[in-house]
């Protein structure tokens, strides 16, 4: 077994939501197969006992465990379901370097690594083990749950595409060869420069506020979440955002390839005024195009709901749904 790195854990409760007092909390770590320790919070509710079904939640992208992946696994925590917010590799409270970087391969191993923990624990029955993925690890856990048949349930939540979106740009306006080459070219060098100063930089998270009038909405809602009431001092997103380079890889390594095979249940969520709603509504029909078993998936549109309604609004994050979902697939 590969060796745990010494990670410095915050100890006491640091998260942008408020603690439950039907939930017991603990830090706790684990190693994916690259040797990179990952960070966690652990949930359980105080009034379960004997071996438990088991959720690893991680998002949004840029996102950390204190956010809303934390929001998230507390909440089913109380539904009775054990739970693992974790932060991938190098974000967060999680080692790898170098820092605020992404990859396709690692973080849907990552998942991967969640459940290897799950699956060890006393208290959990490995055979109800489940996963969340939010914004763009919605796309990650997809891919996740395309190649670990551990994986008996999967909750995409207002999904991004990330493979999507860096090779054609948002609603595919960048969908060119030569839009391609020229990003490829911008990369190319800034590899070189880093490398020459050892310096990675960083590419900006979201804007200040208050956000200029004229930005698209989603930017506003964006900023107004992570500069505003989710501010978090690890948070990608809430700062500086990822490394010069740290996204790169997701231009050519599409994540999707083989979502029409995965045969366990599938939830894909998303807010009908989302502008991220186009994804994951091709991601459902990608995926239910030959699928050996179309009867476990389900595609939900939430009326009204705009992209970050389902990272913190409990009025439309849709709790009753999930425990629905993930109850009847641990069934089977």
């Amino acid at each position: 077994m590969l060796k745990t790195e010494k990670l410095n854990l915050t100890q006491e409760w640091d998260k942008t939501f408020p603690k439950s007092d039907k939930v017991e909390h603990r830090k706790v770590t684990f190693v994916n197969r690259y040797g990179i320790t990952l960070a966690a919070d652990l949930y359980t509710s105080k009034n379960t006992e004997g071996k438990l079904a088991a959720i690893a939640v991680s998002g949004p992208f840029g996102a950390v465990k204190e956010q809303w992946a934390g929001l998230y696994a507390q909440t089913l925590a109380e539904r009775g379901f054990l739970t693992l917010a974790f932060d991938p590799s190098f974000t967060g409270e999680s080692g790898g370097q170098p820092r605020h970087t992404a990859s396709p391969d690692i973080n849907t191993e990552d998942f991967s690594a969640a459940v290897d923990f799950l699956s060890v624990q006393d208290n959990v029955d490995p055979e109800k083990i489940g996963i969340i993925g939010i914004c763009g690890w919605g796309g990650l856990a997809l891919n996740a749950a395309a190649i670990d048949t551990r994986i008996k349930a999967t909750v995409a939540s207002t999904m991004y595409d990330l493979s999507r979106t860096a090779a054609r740009g948002y609603f595919d306006s960048s969908d060119s060869e030569e839009a391609r080459h020229q990003m490829r070219e911008l990369y190319s060098k800034t590899r070189t420069e880093i490398y020459r100063t050892g310096d990675y930089g960083r590419v900006g998270g979201c804007l200040p506020l208050p956000v200029p009038e004229d930005a698209p909405f989603f930017v506003k809602d964006y900023s107004e979440y992570y500069k505003g009431r989710a501010y978090h001092v690890r948070s990608l997103n809430s700062n500086e955002g990822w490394n010069t380079i740290g996204t790169l890889s997701f231009m050519n390594q599409p994540i999707l390839c083989y979502s029409n095979e995965i045969r366990s249940a599938v939830l894909i969520v998303h807010g009908e005024k989302a502008h991220s709603c186009y994804m994951g509504k091709d991601a459902y029909a990608a995926m239910m195009e030959g699928n050996p078993n179309p009867e476990n998936k389900e595609l939900l549109l939430i009326p009204d709901a705009v992209h970050t309604d389902l990272y913190d609004n409990l009025e439309v994050i849709p709790f009753d749904k999930f425990e629905t979902f993930f109850r009847r697939a641990f069934e089977k």
